[in-house]
């Protein structure tokens, strides 16, 4: 491929115009509650049909890439989840909005998110055939296992308020099994309600639970605007050196997190954010922070978030293989303009995939412009008072939860959650465990049951496998590491008495 004539075609009037588009409609899209990158690249697809290859790749790419970043600017100012992939989001996101830190909070979620979406497309450009290789090792044993990752995280959450942190995850459990059984056939827990007879649907789960008991919360607290005070938003976007050096670490390792757990199929955004922001926790000198407006914590689940993208496609272009939902659009993408996923794929179709990756890579260029010029007008929604910010959320609210599925049904959904959201936070109860048993509960119960029917005798050949091995001594790592301090602590203390 002639390098010259390769960027010839790619920077041309007429895709530089539909990257702007993708990217412009993207951002909108994730910040929208009920929207997502998969409702852009669903309503863009058949618009590029008349496209050349490259220009339609480059377009749906920019959908990809912004809309991952879209949600996190809601999930901070209003603790509203544009998309379910910014539900980590919230954790210290809007704690720091509250402290009036709100601007930082664009700053600390922009710059991880553009960071963490680089990483993932620079690895999908150099390493993307021999690391889609590990996605063939990958059964339901050890999806399993990476799925376990995500569950775990519950602990280190919920390590100083146990009980209700417990009770939490129990009830999101519970509501995952709501619904069919993708084994059997058989409806569970749905009593007889046609609109749950296949699941709980997620958004207006997750609406109701972060966004409308905001509402609820706002009417209680009678609070005049969701920060209170005259120097509300104080310091800047643009963040100094000192703040910069402070979140490196936590940006640089979500973002390999990201990257990594976005190559195994399945694993998903959830998995890549908890697990980062779980060791982000635990490897900090101040893990009682977190939660509270710990910017270390933002830039963790922020850069794991984007991190996923790139990863994402590496097993979709090398081996047709989605790693989640919207890449499995792409594939339906690639299909309709003729590019069969493959070897063959970086060589005889190599300008439309390399103009693909170069079009991410630009599109994460717009995350910047969007998040560090745009910050002061976001911001600017803190200050609407409660008696507009209401209504508003509460139209997004139920609007997003009806888009979802076009079931009225799902309105009384996201109220009931909504509700339940409400008297959780009132009596202290984390809400955080309730969302990742519930994202995480169904995905870990089918892979295990189908684990163990595949094993049929022969368990221990497939237990005692290098990769499963290396998964088990993780997820036993991640589990004891929440304790680790106390355990030493208890050892030193014994030595001490001896």
């Amino acid at each position: 491929m002639n390098v010259s004539s390769f960027f010839a075609e790619l920077f041309t009037w007429q895709n530089l115009i539909w990257l702007c588009i993708g990217a412009i409609v993207g951002v909108v899209l994730g910040a929208l509650p009920g929207m997502s990158a998969d409702t852009g690249i669903g309503i863009f697809l058949p618009l590029t049909f008349s496209l050349p290859p490259m220009t339609a790749l480059i377009c749906l790419g920019a959908i990809y890439v912004t809309g991952s970043y879209g949600g996190n600017i809601t999930a901070v100012l209003v603790n509203t989840p544009g998309t379910s992939d910014s539900l980590f989001m919230t954790l210290d996101g809007y704690p720091m909005t509250l402290k009036g830190e709100g601007l930082k909070a664009i700053g600390v979620t922009t710059l991880s998110a553009f960071f963490g979406g680089m990483i993932g497309c620079l690895t999908l450009l150099f390493v993307a055939p021999k690391l889609a290789k590990l996605a063939f090792y990958f059964g339901s044993w050890e999806l399993f296992l990476t799925v376990m990752m995500g569950i775990i995280i519950i602990i280190g959450l919920v390590k100083e308020q146990a009980l209700k942190g417990l009770m939490s995850a129990a009830l999101g459990f519970l509501c995952s099994m709501v619904g069919l059984d993708n084994l059997t056939g058989v409806s569970r827990f749905s009593f007889g309600i046609s609109a749950i007879y296949d699941e709980l649907p997620l958004l207006p789960v997750v609406l109701g639970m972060f966004a409308f008991s905001q509402v609820f919360i706002l009417i209680a607290e009678n609070r005049k605007s969701i920060v209170i005070g005259e120097d509300t938003m104080k310091g800047s976007v643009w963040l100094s050196l000192k703040d910069l050096k402070y979140i490196l670490r936590e940006t640089v390792r979500g973002s390999i997190i990201g990257t990594l757990i976005g190559i195994v199929p399945a694993a998903g955004t959830t998995v890549a954010a908890g697990l980062s922001y779980n060791l982000a926790r635990n490897s900090d000198k101040d893990p009682d922070s977190y939660g509270k407006g710990n910017p270390r914590g933002l830039a963790s689940v922020s850069a794991a978030n984007n991190g996923v993208v790139g990863g994402s496609l590496v097993p979709l272009l090398t081996l047709g293989i989605p790693g989640n939902g919207t890449s499995a659009l792409f594939l339906a993408a690639l299909m309709v303009h003729g590019l069969a996923p493959g070897t063959e794929l970086f060589t005889t179709n190599a300008k439309s995939v390399y103009g693909l990756i170069v079009g991410l890579l630009l599109a994460n260029v717009f995350i910047l412009i969007f998040g560090m010029f745009g910050a002061r007008f976001y911001a600017k929604i803190t200050k609407v008072p409660s008696s507009v910010l209401i209504p508003i959320i509460t139209v997004l609210c139920i609007l997003g939860a009806f888009s979802f599925r076009y079931l009225p049904f799902d309105m009384i959904l996201v109220l009931f959650f909504g509700i339940l959201g409400y008297f959780m936070d009132r009596l202290g109860i984390p809400l955080a465990p309730f969302v990742l048993s519930f994202v995480l509960g169904k995905s870990a119960e089918i892979d295990l049951r189908r684990a163990i029917i595949l094993m049929s005798g022969s368990g221990m050949s497939v237990v005692l496998t290098p990769l499963s091995l290396i998964l088990i001594v993780i997820d036993l790592g991640m589990l004891i590491w929440p304790f680790w301090g106390d355990i030493k602590a208890h050892f030193k203390k014994n030595s001490a008495k001896t």
